[in-house]
């Protein structure tokens, strides 16, 4: 067990009407201009926009707002937003939506008390000398952006991730009931995305953190009954409820605690969504278990440790590839049965180009910590997707 210093700020409000601390939560922080980053109308649908319309004008706050938010989020519309909080003074972002509006947040925090380009920190890696102070409701379980210390946006083919304890955000309201109205694909792309986070973590070399391997196995097993539930019954907000915590559990870092989580499959998952505009947690469901699959002949044990802890296949009848490979089975099982892809076959995506893609991801060295990948086995790992998913499982 490696050591390790733990650190997270965030105040979470969780709960059926959760929203009602609204006031209290930015009285505390003495907003005065607050900038509001959503997406699209549904804000209204779920009266969160009357909520925050009702609170900034009992507070005397002013508030600007923009709801032009997409999925796999651009660099452009940051620096937008940020021209814009400059103007009107914003001393506080607010964010509505998932992990798209909270990371273009966070950008949008870092970027308006810079006199430079927001994109230097991304590409650049430069440490902020101000950061505004970030709040987050959260209507998708999903990123677990809102209580992250990560944001990961795009510009042209360059997908690229910055990390900064101070863009945790300050609060987040979790209300079940705001993810109910969710297309069914984004429910379950959501799924996999906590999946993604708690596997990403569990795949260490480390061998000696108990502790930490039990809390993922435990979290991934109620994903994995939760996510049934909800397959049953989209209208149950016990199941939504347990969904909307684990993505906070998967990724406010406490689950790193004394070892050092992969990545690697992250990575590679961002060049798909860069070069082909894939939904984040469908990809992850490919890279996953492709990724999975090319461990299970060359490092199977952290793969093969899951397969027997949380699916039961006994270490006495199968070796360590071959319990990897009932976890790759189980998982791709488990992905369709949310109405997910899980072959890049099945988006019409070929091999044209896997190199370029590899070579991005490794522009800065090789990626991954359980495994280093460099940008052959990218490649390999690429392949492998490439023939998964064709059949019914």
């Amino acid at each position: 067990m490696i050591g390790f210093e733990y650190y997270n700020p965030a105040r979470v409000v969780f709960g059926e009407d959760s929203g009602k601390k609204l006031g209290s939560l930015l009285g505390a922080q003495g907003v005065r201009s607050l900038l509001l980053v959503y997406s699209g109308d549904f804000i209204r649908t779920l009266g969160i926009y009357d909520l925050i319309r009702e609170t900034v004008d009992d507070l005397g706050i002013e508030l600007w707002e923009n709801g032009d938010v997409v999925p796999n989020p651009s660099i452009e519309l940051a620096r937008d937003l940020i021209r814009l909080g400059r103007e009107k003074n914003v001393d506080f972002v607010l964010a509505v939506g998932g992990g798209s509006a909270i990371d273009t947040a966070k950008a949008v925090a870092i970027g308006i008390p810079y006199a430079g380009d927001v994109w230097d920190f991304f590409e650049k890696g430069i440490s902020p000398e101000k950061v505004l102070p970030v709040g987050v409701i959260a209507t998708t379980a999903a990123s677990g952006s809102e209580v992250s210390n990560a944001a990961i946006l795009s510009n042209g083919e360059w997908k690229l991730g910055f990390e900064d304890d101070r863009i945790i955000p300050q609060f987040a309201i979790l209300d079940p009931k705001y993810t109910a109205g969710l297309p069914l694909f984004q429910t379950s792309a959501g799924i996999a995305d906590v999946l993604s986070h708690l596997l990403e973590r569990y795949f260490s070399d480390e061998r000696h953190s108990d502790t930490t391997d039990y809390l993922i196995e435990g979290a991934v097993r109620a994903l994995l009954v939760n996510a049934g539930r909800l397959m049953k019954d989209p209208g149950d907000l016990n199941a939504r409820g347990e969904i909307l915590w684990l993505a906070t559990v998967a990724h406010n870092n406490f689950l790193d605690a004394g070892r050092r989580a992969d990545w690697g499959s992250h990575r590679i998952e961002h060049e798909l969504s860069a070069q082909y505009g894939i939904t984040h947690g469908e990809g992850m469901a490919v890279v996953l278990v492709a990724w999975i699959r090319y461990m299970a002949e060359r490092k199977p044990w952290r793969p093969a440790l899951l397969a027997t802890r949380v699916f039961g296949a006994d270490a006495f009848d199968y070796t360590e590839t071959e319990r990897a490979l009932i976890l790759a089975e189980k998982l791709e099982s488990f992905f369709r049965g949310l109405g997910l892809r899980t072959g890049l076959s099945e988006f019409e995506i070929d091999d044209s180009h896997f190199k370029e893609m590899a070579e991005r991801a490794t522009r800065n060295g090789n990626v991954g910590h359980y495994e280093l990948l460099d940008a052959r086995a990218i490649q390999a790992i690429l392949r492998v997707a490439l023939e998964s998913g064709a059949k019914e499982i």
